[in-house]
């Protein structure tokens, strides 16, 4: 149990035997709420309960501090407590309670912080990236990429059920347009004199998909009817983009539970019914559907939209928001609990009018959008807009290729979703203190170097080394300098920032998490030796050092980044 809930527990029985004997007048009583006091001089914790509660106690919130400190069960885990300012209660934790982290964690290992949440039962269902089968990944991608599936990592070890998935939006007049435009490139690199048509993929990408059905095909489309050809490429250009990116994602950590894609909502079932005509069945229904201008509409100003949506144009031609509102109704008749979609911030318009689609089916709330703001890319401080190679954008997966998979991940993590990232290049190559991934990486390959040092020995992984130099029974009772009990107080932090962090959708917190880490244990490495002290004092800070690998390896796991024992 986390020293904090520990430490609550304790200050709630105290409140609660003050309250049974007549010393307070609480009804309810309130909770203790621990918090960080903001100079450490003040403490491991402190309290505001008795500030909170002076008025409904009618009472001296010094005097009721005083009153709880009077009434602290015999425990283990405070050393001392004392009444600061207007009432503040203010606590130091024993050495023993703290060294008993390091005990936890390094049985624990992987497990360590795994939590169990109030809704951890309820189906998840977190579909992000979701980009284009017609042309390669943009950099924003790599940001959704290594935001969803890091979410997901944290939000698991939080104790949440999390389905992942892959919106592939494989139906309408993009695809034509993409197989067109392969179709003219193959011909023109047949010698064809034929002009790509204004609305069209002009990417080099598409003449390198052309040149590749000539390498494998030769000239067997050339005699083809136009239209037939276009159905042709449309399908060979899909399937090589699609494992193009599967390819990439599977390179860059990212994999999925389902790939969904969009034609399977207009497949008719048995009863001649698509997955679309279901989820407008039951809207209309509910009466949210209406006729107006030979169009049907969908009545969401009911729900608080700006203006009514239209479904089916005049022509029969159906919108995109009708794909999507049959795709939400399909995660709801799978039977997910809670949608989470991630969105790039231009999509902010698009909220109000699936919240609405959601709210009138019944399910108000049930969908809940992250929005990612943009990736700057620099390099060396300056923008870069265009690929060396191409001449065009700079894609994700160049960016990976020149970067590296590591640096990517916790780059694109290092700020909240709603934030822009200013992702410079030459930093990310850097291996130095200057990049973030390399120092946390370095830390965790630095601990691996003192076990090879101590176990005199260059084989074996790290845990088989601990676990030959470090006695089962190791006792801690040696750690008591003031870098020792800061390393172990952000352990401890550990679980709780798991906790929050999925609450948030906020895994960007343990990439500060994990440089903080690194810095407490590079301080410690400074201002105590290891190798060659007293036997005690040895296997003690042993015992530390692999306590703090193991959760550098497990914070960076969840990042979806790797942690290396030599670097």
């Amino acid at each position: 149990m986390q020293i904090k809930t520990q430490l609550e527990h304790i200050v709630n029985e105290a409140i609660a035997a003050a309250v049974a004997d007549g010393s307070l007048n609480l009804d309810p009583l309130p909770p203790a709420s621990l918090e960080r006091p903001r100079d450490p001089e003040n403490g491991d914790w402190a309290s505001t309960v008795a500030m909170r509660s002076a008025k409904l106690a009618h009472a001296n919130p010094r005097a009721i501090a005083q009153t709880v400190l009077d009434h602290l069960p015999e425990n283990a885990v405070i050393a001392s407590a004392e009444i600061a300012g207007p009432g503040f209660l203010n606590f130091r934790l024993t050495n023993n309670v703290l060294q008993n982290v390091v005990a936890d964690l390094r049985e624990q290992g992987a497990d360590f912080g795994r939590g169990t949440v109030e809704d951890g039962a309820r189906k998840i269902n977190l579909e992000y990236i979701s980009a284009n089968p017609t042309g390669p990944m943009h950099i924003g991608h790599g940001r959704w990429a290594a935001l969803g599936d890091s979410m997901a990592r944290v939000m698991r070890h939080a104790g949440y059920d999390v389905y992942e998935e892959f919106y592939v939006n494989d139906h309408g007049t993009q695809m034509d347009v993409f197989g067109n435009s392969v179709a003219v490139r193959y011909l023109q690199l047949l010698g064809h004199d034929v002009q790509m048509p204004e609305q069209c993929y002009g990417g080099a990408y598409v003449v390198d998909i052309a040149q590749g059905i000539i390498d494998r095909e030769g000239r067997a489309y050339e005699d083809m009817d136009e239209a037939e050809r276009v159905v042709a490429f449309r399908e060979i250009a899909y399937k090589q983009m699609l494992e193009d990116q599967r390819n990439l994602l599977e390179k860059f950590g990212t994999t999925f539970d389902r790939w969904f894609s969009e034609r399977d909502l207009y497949v008719e079932d048995a009863e001649g019914k698509s997955a679309v005509d279901r989820a407008l069945d039951v809207m209309r229904a509910h009466g949210y559907l209406f006729e107006a201008e030979d169009a049907t509409w969908f009545r969401s100003t009911e729900f608080g939209d700006d203006k009514d949506r239209v479904l089916i144009k005049a022509n029969g031609e159906l919108t995109y928001f009708t794909s999507d509102m049959a795709y939400h109704y399909d995660k709801i008749c799978r039977g997910f609990d809670r949608l989470i979609d991630i969105w790039g911030a231009d999509h902010h318009g698009y909220i109000k009018r699936c919240e609405a689609m959601m709210e009138a089916w019944g399910h108000p709330g049930m969908l809940e959008v992250v929005l990612g703001q943009l990736v700057n890319l620099l390099r060396d401080g300056e923008p870069v807009r265009m690929s060396k190679r191409t001449g065009e954008m700079v894609t994700f997966e160049e960016l990976v290729d020149e970067v590296g998979v590591d640096a990517t991940r916790f780059l694109m993590l290092s700020r909240s979703s709603d934030q822009p990232v200013d992702f410079d290049i030459e930093v990310a190559k850097k291996q130095d203190a200057s990049n973030p991934v390399y120092y946390v990486q370095y830390a965790h390959a630095r601990i691996c170097s003192i076990l090879r040092k101590a176990a005199e020995s260059e084989e074996g992984s790290a845990d088989e080394l601990a676990a030959r130099i470090i006695p089962a029974d190791v006792a801690l009772d040696a750690l008591t300098h003031e870098s020792e009990l800061a390393l172990m107080r952000k352990m401890d932090d550990f679980p709780e920032f798991v906790t929050l962090a999925a609450r948030d959708r906020a895994p960007f917190r343990l990439t500060h998490y994990a440089q903080e880490l690194a810095s407490l244990f590079h301080q410690f490495y400074t201002n105590c030796h290891i190798i060659g002290e007293e036997e005690n004092v040895q296997n003690a800070r042993l015992a530390l050092a692999d306590a703090t690998r193991i959760l550098l390896a497990l914070t960076l796991s969840l990042l979806g980044v790797s942690a290396p024992e030599r670097m």
